[in-house]
């Protein structure tokens, strides 16, 4: 299984330690089959699959087209409703009296009138999921591929390489270690992988770990093996890892039921306790806010066992209320609530990272702003360059009124609610800009040469795992990226795991000023430069549901697609949810799915009834670009379809398209004050010498000595 996720997150493929032999026919097979799926084994690739005996050969083989296809959505059949899609989609109401006729009309007998239908349709209300040909397959998945031409091959299709990585055990400690010393929380699914990868590498410690909930993955597997605790400075520290211990929630979004401990992770949990409070009772003041959880989890580690631990006794004694411990958050809400802003201020600077993301709040209500600024002048170099770069972002859009303001939450889940901020004065936003530029600027490493693909400039900086999701060629929430091609068509994919469920795909059509056009769903399957596949109500062996848009044609400045749930499980409890798009010429033919067109393909895990991956919009000149989403909206309606929440969803798409990010490309600008020279990247042009590399991925061909950076490792 870890093979299988080195392969996906790094497309690298361990060396096997196989016998030497003959598997040249295995390497050719597996380069035929990358090739179908839009990939391309690397020379020395296909030379080690080619050295190996043939059945350990074939063996590898396997693994990498499997992890590959997966990667990309080709490994379930993305059949469609309607059998020649896109060509043959019949009118949305015509389509649902042809069902209803064919739920009246028993085999073999001549179709009713219009009269005879009505008289009995009078009877009761039929609805559409009761029609036996609606929402269900007609044809299997190989039928349709038979009325499908094979895929005309397009110099723009997409080919990505799949390296030859280094030994198993090194290429598991390289990505653990990445993972470990990530500036930003991971997702979901990469803190999983941590956690095998810390169990695998022995809870080594890393050099780095500046997120906290990367410590309590790593201690949690110390703590299985009996090891101290390590990178542990305040008392929610010990609490995220009992969490993680416990299989429940490490980022305490959620509460988490505490399994019992053994007596030697009771002692090492209550040591480390003891070894924050030891000389610094202020430490304390942290428990109040999670006081019911640190109560809960003193039930288990029976802290009255352990007089040796006599700070960990004074934790779970606050959280009973047997101590007091005011916290510093509370001390600064006292302040502000007597209108005492440099008292606030002052409290704040105990706690760097909190004063730095209350700065707006500070600048709002401060008489002297300069006060303020000389405060966080001070604390800067105490804070991680996640929270700077979250400031800095928040900055940039805060020197004009905006009619809407839009809330995330760590699930993904967003909503949108008036702004009645006032803006921030022009000249305090350019002096708060200006130290943190200074700030990061000065955490920069100074370097020779820097060459950067231009196809990274802009990508948002990832500021949190929670503004992304997992899959290819997946950017966080606020990334740009160019659409090239004549078809856009983009996919839904759902497999339920028990209860009958069905998702809808739909698009919203908006113009230049987020206003509605029209829409594309299963209330109306379009025609002409925007048509839908068909609905389909159950995905027990999975379903994909497809949407075309011819972008050279058609009238909209935005296309939004969404993911309704209209019954059944939500997006974490199916057995698979993903979303994705490819490109094409409107000369090429082929299978309504086909993996070499696929351009990014993403799941869809969060909180919510609607899912909202991404948008397309239009810009100067034509040019269509992708701006990832990543979002998911609530929704009390039983049955969901995009009719009810488009006024909803068109303010949430403008504030988020208007907003301005901050990517890759800041960090150049500032870069270039520190680097010898920045040189734009050119896959033709030969380098002389070893240069540092920024972009997406690795490319081959980097000199010697080379170091390649990507944005994940890019936050300083």
């Amino acid at each position: 299984m870890l093979d299988k996720q080195i392969i996906q997150r790094t497309l690298r493929v361990p060396r096997s330690t196989a016998p030497a032999g003959d598997g040249s026919a295995a390497a050719r097979q597996m380069d035929a089959v990358l090739v179908g799926a839009g990939f391309k084994a690397s020379r020395d690739l296909l030379e080690h699959v080619s050295a190996l005996e043939p059945g350990a050969a074939s063996d590898l083989a396997a693994q990498v087209v499997g992890s590959v296809r997966e990667l990309v959505g080709d490994h379930v059949q993305h059949n469609s409703y309607f059998i020649d899609f896109p060509r043959g989609v019949p009118d949305t109401v015509e389509f649902w009296v042809s069902c209803l006729r064919d739920a009246f009309v028993p085999s073999g007998a001549a179709s009713p009138t219009d009269a005879e239908l009505l008289a009995g349709l009078s009877a009761g209300l039929i609805g559409l999921l009761d029609l036996p040909r609606y929402g269900r397959y007609q044809h299997t998945y190989a039928e349709m591929l038979a009325a499908h031409d094979e895929l005309i091959p397009s110099v723009k299709d997409r080919v990505t390489v799949v390296h030859l990585g280094d030994s198993f055990d090194h290429e598991a400690r390289a990505l653990y270690l990445e993972l470990a010393g990530s500036t930003t929380p991971l997702g979901e699914t990469d803190r999983k992988l941590l956690a095998e990868l810390a169990e695998h590498c022995g809870g080594e410690v890393p050099e780095s770990m500046p997120v906290r909930e990367n410590r309590a993955v790593i201690n949690t597997a110390r703590l299985a093996a009996g090891l101290p605790l390590v990178g542990v400075d305040t008392v929610v520290d010990v609490l995220r890892t009992a969490c993680q211990a416990s299989g429940g929630d490490v980022t305490l979004a959620e509460p988490s039921r505490f399994r019992s401990f053994t007596r030697r992770e009771r002692r090492v949990l209550l040591a480390a306790l003891d070894q924050v409070v030891a000389g610094a009772e202020g430490k304390l003041g942290d428990i109040a806010r999670w006081a019911e959880r640190f109560k809960r989890l003193g039930e288990r580690l029976h802290p009255h066992e352990y007089p040796r631990f006599p700070g960990a006794q004074d934790v779970f004694a606050v959280a009973r209320g047997e101590r007091t411990a005011p916290s510093l958050t509370g001390r600064a809400e006292l302040a502000f609530a007597a209108g005492d802003i440099p008292a606030a201020a002052a409290v704040l600077a105990g706690a760097p990272g909190l004063f730095m993301r209350s700065l707006d709040r500070l600048l709002r209500q401060a008489t002297e702003p300069d006060a303020v600024l000389d405060a966080m002048e001070k604390v800067l170099g105490s804070v991680s360059g996640r929270v700077l770069c979250s400031v800095r972002e928040h900055l940039i859009n805060r020197g004009a009124a905006d009619a809407h303001r839009v809330f995330v939450n760590r699930a993904r889940r967003a909503w949108v609610a008036p702004d009645a901020r006032a803006p921030l004065p022009r000249e305090v936003i350019e002096r708060a800009s200006d130290l943190i530029d200074a700030e990061l600027l000065a955490r920069l490493p100074e370097l020779e040469r820097l060459v950067v693909d231009p196809a990274v400039l802009e990508v948002a900086l990832p500021l949190s795992g929670a503004a992304s999701e997992d899959g290819f060629s997946v950017l966080p929430r606020g990334s740009r990226s160019e659409v090239e091609g004549e078809v856009l068509r983009f996919f839904a994919h759902w497999r339920q795991t028990r209860k009958n469920t069905d998702f809808d795909l739909s698009a919203q059509l908006l113009d230049a000023e987020f206003r509605y056009l029209r829409h594309v769903s299963w209330t109306d399957f379009g025609g002409g430069d925007v048509v839908y596949s068909g609905d389909l109500t159950s995905a027990p062996d999975g379903a994909t549901e497809f949407i075309d848009i011819a972008l050279d044609s058609v009238d909209a400045a935005y296309v939004v697609p969404q993911v309704d749930i209209y019954s059944g499980e939500d997006f974490n409890h199916v057995a698979e949810s993903m979303f994705g798009w490819m490109t094409r010429d409107r000369a090429q033919a082929g299978a309504p799915f086909d993996a070499r067109t696929v351009r990014a393909r993403s799941d869809m895990r969060g909180s919510g009834r609607i899912a909202l991956p991404v948008v397309f919009g239009r810009g100067t000149g034509g040019k269509w670009t992708a701006t990832w989403l990543h979002l998911y909206l609530a929704s009390d309606r039983i049955f969901n379809q995009l009719e009810n929440n488009n006024l909803t969803t068109g303010a949430l798409t403008q504030a988020l398209v208007r907003r301005e990010y901050l990517t890759v490309r800041y960090l150049v600008e500032l870069w270039r004050r520190k680097c010898g020279s920045v040189t734009a990247w050119d896959p033709a042009a030969e380098l002389d010498g070893p240069v540092t590399f920024l972009g997406l991925h690795r490319p081959e061909g980097l000199p010697a000595g080379s170091t390649a950076i990507t944005p994940d490792g890019l936050v300083p």
